[in-house]
């Protein structure tokens, strides 16, 4: 059993978004093998009351808090200091002193890092053995993002880009080991990277199949008469936002000139103001939901419309997991150990999706044969036990002797 220090950008806690699925997960377990000092952030106080569930899984626990609009005030130093925004978003003075009192205090093996910019906090001490869970490539996130944006938007996320890659690279070419969510994303950075190809490889999400299971009798939460289309994921999250407004201001449409009973359902936490505006008779905007099973269950069918997806969407494993038909873009499908046309369906043009999502409205037995070969597919590939056992050989007591 070793002492990890374990150092993660957001809240691991609840499980409802993307990344703190991947990042409780991880905890769990590193929790069932070693002794976790766990240090993360609060940048939603709805999250304040889920502290408590996290302490069985630490041996000390520290947290920061973090007001989204002060961060992004903050970051703008960055500017200053050439350096990428993102660094001095998440950079916290108290966050600071817990990590280096932990390291001089306790018998320290080795750390853990979730998101490139958490990596600052061990910066000073390269002696530490560090593994590192990229997740995505988040610098090709922002540059991603520059297309879709006028100046001077384009041109600070262009520059995002390039600073966080520049950071990325200083991070992996120091770390023990790297990860990344699906070998395509480790490819990506490595076409940057190739410096640091022996020390990086995929460890993939997963999902809990026993949670997300169609054979839960959940009460349906559509009015009667509904045909509910379902989208689910954090909606302050740009490829989130795109993806609904997208498919509600141009697919929807043509979609219920069909079938008048047709409503599109968006749920998630956080809505931006731009999502929240597309809510009206036939679009629902839910917010936060105690539990997202309900919706995924009772769904028609669940759409992924990602024009900007990075990695393996936690919210199309959950719904493959549910025994649910999805139609999903090309983006997100290509990350999916799945088989397009029999486990889901996929799409990239208006056309498209109109077309795939009429096809299976028009067959519920053939939805509903995909929607079993989903829930297959996901059981027999993605457990988190397989997936993460990844990190264990970094972390036995060799692998960390010869990293000191």
């Amino acid at each position: 059993m070793s002492n990890l220090l374990y150092l993660v950008h957001r809240l691991p806690y609840p499980p409802n978004k993307g990344d703190k699925v991947r990042s409780y997960h991880l905890l769990k377990h590193l929790a069932s093998r070693h002794r976790v000092f766990l240090g993360t952030f609060i940048d939603d106080p709805v999250d304040e009351a889920y502290v408590d569930k996290l302490r069985p899984y630490c041996a000390d626990l520290h947290i920061a808090r973090l007001s989204p609009r002060s961060a992004r005030l903050r970051s703008l130093s960055g500017l200053l200091g050439n350096e990428a925004l993102t660094l001095p978003y998440y950079r916290n003075g108290g966050l600071q002193r817990w990590v280096d009192r932990t390291l001089r205090e306790h018998r320290i093996d080795a750390a853990v890092i979730f998101s490139s910019a958490m990596a600052q906090y061990v910066r000073a001490v390269p002696q530490l053995p560090t593994l590192v869970d990229f997740v995505d490539v988040d610098s090709a996130k922002w540059t991603q993002y520059a297309p879709e944006h006028r100046w001077p938007l384009s041109w600070l996320y262009r520059r995002e880009g390039r600073r966080l890659l520049a950071f990325e690279r200083e991070v992996a070419a120091r770390a023990q080991h790297s990860f990344f969510v699906t070998d395509n994303e480790a490819e990506l950075f490595l076409g940057s990277a190739p410096e640091s190809r022996a020390r990086v490889s995929a460890m993939c999400n997963g999902v809990d199949a026993e949670y997300f299971s169609p054979e839960h009798a959940l009460a349906s939460p559509y009015a009667a008469g509904e045909i509910p289309l379902v989208f689910t994921g954090a909606m302050d999250y740009w490829p989130n936002i795109d993806a609904v407004s997208w498919f509600a201001g141009e697919i929807f449409p043509l979609l219920r000139a069909r079938r008048p009973g047709l409503r599109f359902y968006i749920v998630g936490r956080s809505p931006t103001p731009a999502v929240s505006a597309l809510a009206g008779d036939d679009v629902h905007v839910t917010g936060s939901v105690d539990d997202v099973r309900p919706y995924l269950q009772h769904a028609a069918l669940v759409v992924a419309p990602l024009r900007l997806a990075r990695g393996i969407q936690n919210k199309v494993l959950e719904a493959m997991a549910m025994g649910q038909a999805v139609v999903a873009s090309q983006q997100c499908a290509g990350a999916v150990d799945a088989v397009p046309g029999w486990d889901f369906l996929t799409a990239g043009s208006v056309d498209d999706y109109v077309h795939e999502i009429e096809s299976l409205l028009a067959d519920p037995e053939r939805a509903a044969t995909i929607g079993l070969a989903a829930r297959a597919q996901v059981v027999a590939r993605y457990s988190w036990a397989a997936h993460l056992a990844g990190i264990d050989c970094f972390l036995d007591a060799p692998a960390l002797d010869a990293a000191r």
